[in-house]
């Protein structure tokens, strides 16, 4: 088992309770914990049996496109049901990083999942 993470994935949603703050993209900082199996791609040095961090990115990018979310905790919930469903990790955590506050370096929710035992995604 391994755990390919991506680190402060810069995206620019549109989140917060308020619709003024909605209103325009925001910087946000997303780092991605992926768990996964990755016997068989260092075997035979082979993409297509782990977890493309590119892909994923894209994903992730493309899911902030026409969507909001009033809260980084449910930003979180969805990256992580994102991963789970279209990528073979067997666990994720999410970090999402806001910067809100001119007082705090940032706010930020890290959220785990784990895939039901079963459903196995290959």
């Amino acid at each position: 088992m391994a755990t390919i993470t991506i680190t402060d994935l810069e995206v620019h949603f549109r989140v917060g309770v308020p619709d003024t703050e909605r209103a325009q993209r925001q910087r946000l900082l997303l780092t991605l914990e992926m768990e996964h199996d990755v016997q068989t791609a260092v075997e035979h040095d082979d993409l297509t049996a782990t977890i493309d961090y590119a892909a994923v990115a894209d994903k992730i990018d493309a899911l902030g496109r026409g969507q909001e979310w009033k809260l980084i905790e449910k930003l979180a919930s969805d990256v992580a049901d994102l991963v789970l469903t279209h990528y073979p990790a067997t666990a994720v955590t999410v970090t999402v990083k806001k910067f809100p506050l001119p007082q705090a370096a940032q706010v930020s929710v890290k959220l785990a999942r784990q895939r039901p035992a079963g459903n196995d995604r290959q």
